[in-house]
């Protein structure tokens, strides 16, 4: 792709009356373009015969050929990158997992059709979700460069908690760590929290993913972790040997009463086109545990977390980005870092060690 190109995308569903609803979501959009249409995989491979796509919308249940099982053969033979976009249920999201480890880049929950609001948001999840495939670095070589583009946010952390006041709190023993993730990031807090161990601080996160898939991730992280891994339900509290990830299509931000500290997961506005949203939680921490934090930034596209990952260090947190090279997108931790908003750029296979060796 050249610089300026409209990224051409290819959508793969059984539905037409989705086709035609992505195709109209997708075309409304001045930066990409429907470059063709397909009923199941069968009818994508020849469309990608004579035009291979920039991103391709992947739906799971189709006839003749599974999603799951198209992507495997997209990802071994001319990896593309896939966005998959599926009704996901409680009980489908072990299929999005496998999707993710698969080689999909994103993966998204179909539009309802329901309040104006809810469409507009889809809108952006589906519209980003695209870009943010289009920049993503494969494991294999495409063979073609992607343009940056840049995400305009929608609120800032303001729409959902008031900016730090003050002086914030002195520094105690007890540490708690936060950490901010968006494409390629259930990969990279995989590595991050399986290295961390039985007896660390308390883990707060925040992985841009959809409803009830957070919960599904959860599970097969505690399963695989040292650490106890849960998704966050209001009024848990943030121990040791415990990490608990936002759950989906909400915000979740750190409270303290007393010497405990716990979580409040609300509802609110899209901050910087996302809920859960990791400015609104880094903010939550600069302001109620300041220079007792640690903070880190993942791979992901666009700037949400940038702007809290600055407060927090200048709240007396130690804060760390993800470099370039370990990234899928080296979006959110690149805006940090022009914003000096970290203290340390640490390799992914690094970020644990150096958490570790602060917090003790």
């Amino acid at each position: 792709m050249k610089p300026g190109k409209k990224i051409r995308v290819l959508i793969v569903d059984d539905s037409a009356v989705v086709r035609q609803t992505l195709s109209s979501i997708i075309d409304s959009n001045s930066s990409m373009e429907v470059m063709g249409t397909a009923s199941d995989p069968f009818v994508a491979a020849r469309k990608m015969l004579d035009e291979v796509p920039d991103v391709i919308t992947l739906d799971v249940e189709m006839p003749r050929m599974d999603g799951l099982t198209f992507l495997r053969r997209i990802m071994s033979q001319h990896p593309i990158p896939v966005v998959i976009i599926s009704s996901l249920t409680a009980e489908g999201t072990e299929t999005g997992l496998k999707a993710l480890e698969y080689g999909a880049v994103e993966i998204i929950t179909k539009p309802k059709m329901n309040t104006k609001e809810f469409i507009e948001e889809s809108k952006i999840r589906i519209c980003d979700a695209i870009k943010a495939a289009s920049r993503a670095k494969l494991k294999r070589k495409t063979g073609f460069a992607v343009p940056s583009i840049k995400v305009e946010p929608k609120f800032s952390a303001d729409a959902v908690i008031p900016s730090l006041k003050g002086s914030s709190m002195i520094q105690t023993t007890e540490k708690i760590i936060a950490m901010g993730a968006s494409t390629g990031g259930t990969e990279a807090l995989t590595v991050f929290l399986q290295s961390m161990p039985a007896d660390s601080p308390g883990i707060v996160i925040v992985q841009h993913m959809p409803e009830e898939f957070t919960r599904s991730f959860a599970n097969r992280l505690n399963d695989i972790c040292a650490i106890t891994v849960k998704e966050a339900a209001n009024n848990d509290t943030v121990i040791r040997g415990r990490a608990l990830i936002a759950p989906g299509n909400k915000h979740t931000l750190l409270k303290r009463s007393g010497a405990r500290y716990y979580v409040e997961v609300i509802d609110g506005p899209l901050v910087n086109r996302h809920r859960p949203s990791v400015d609104v939680l880094f903010r939550s921490v600069a302001i109620n545990a300041g220079a007792n934090a640690v903070g880190g930034i993942m791979t992901g596209m666009g700037a949400d977390g940038a702007k809290g990952l600055l407060e927090m260090k200048k709240a007396g947190a130690f804060t760390i980005a993800q470099d370039e090279a370990s990234c899928v997108v080296f979006g959110m931790p690149h805006e940090a870092i022009k914003l000096d908003a970290h203290s340390k750029i640490l390799p992914l296979d690094s970020i644990a060690t150096a958490v570790l060796k602060v917090t003790r």
